[in-house]
């Protein structure tokens, strides 16, 4: 069973330390998620992960596969069967979906599939997750809406079926309707094979996706993990009422972000 380790990780960005000292474990098979307010760090966790250029790691360690991967690329890292689908997906203009996929394919499995072999690949992973012949002619998410654009990113998901997925805010912006679409997705793509680590700000996407574990980030920190019931829990008290019971302070980007966000 592959897992993803993450150690005492300390990550810095322009100059300023955003996350200090996260440890976790994902496993293949388990379905984890991270919560917590606007500023906390979890898209920096994400993207730490991934190995985006200009998240430096002070302190700390990534383990995956048993193996560190804190000088590996973000196509070392997908290629080894990690994969993080973005909170704000990019559009991808004169590129189809079928040939972005393929590519993407190809270049994470390492071999080069026939165009007839992945379009059978594709149709079956279309039919998993909800997606149309129409959709994948068009350009990557040109013109998409939101809702299209994170239905996208699951069927990335199904195609490139990595040991470990990152779904940072997949439910950002979506409508109840888009959400279960997009929810139901990713639950059909949930096995013994797939380890899933969902960042999210709200309890609703939960009640499609039920997490074996949930961790609140607060300040750049893990402060609290339990099952299930500890989302329910968070929404019913808040992230203020939380920090309240744990006599927390809000970190100054959590305040700011909050303060904007009213």
């Amino acid at each position: 069973m592959n897992r993803i380790e993450i150690e005492d990780l300390h990550v810095r960005v322009e100059g300023k330390e955003i996350l200090r000292g996260v440890t976790l474990s994902v496993a293949q098979g388990e379905v984890h998620a991270l919560m917590g307010p606007n500023g906390s760090g979890k898209s920096t966790l994400a993207s730490a992960l991934m190995g985006k250029p200009g998240y430096e790691i002070t302190q700390g360690d990534i383990r995956f596969k048993g193996e560190s991967i804190l000088t590996k690329t973000a196509d070392e890292r997908a290629r080894m069967g990690l994969f993080l689908a973005f909170q704000y997906p990019v559009e991808v203009p004169g590129v189809s979906v079928v040939n972005f996929l393929r590519s993407a394919y190809n270049a994470a499995k390492g071999e080069q599939v026939s165009a007839l072999a992945f379009r059978k690949l594709l149709k079956d992973k279309m039919a998993l997750v909800g997606v149309d012949d129409d959709m994948v002619r068009r350009y990557v998410n040109q013109g998409f809406s939101g809702g299209e654009k994170k239905r996208m990113e699951t069927l990335q998901l199904a195609v490139l079926q990595p040991a470990i997925a990152i779904l940072d805010e997949t439910d950002s912006g979506l409508d109840i309707d888009a959400l279960k679409a997009v929810a139901g997705g990713i639950a059909g793509l949930i096995g013994p094979d797939l380890g899933v680590l969902l960042i999210t700000h709200y309890q609703r996407i939960l009640d499609y996706i039920t997490p074996d574990h949930v961790h609140v980030l607060m300040g750049g920190r893990i402060v609290k993990s339990g099952g299930a019931d500890l989302a329910k829990e968070l929404e019913a008290k808040g992230y203020e009422g939380l920090r309240a019971e744990l006599g927390i302070v809000a970190s100054t980007d959590e305040a700011e972000q909050e303060t904007a966000a009213t």
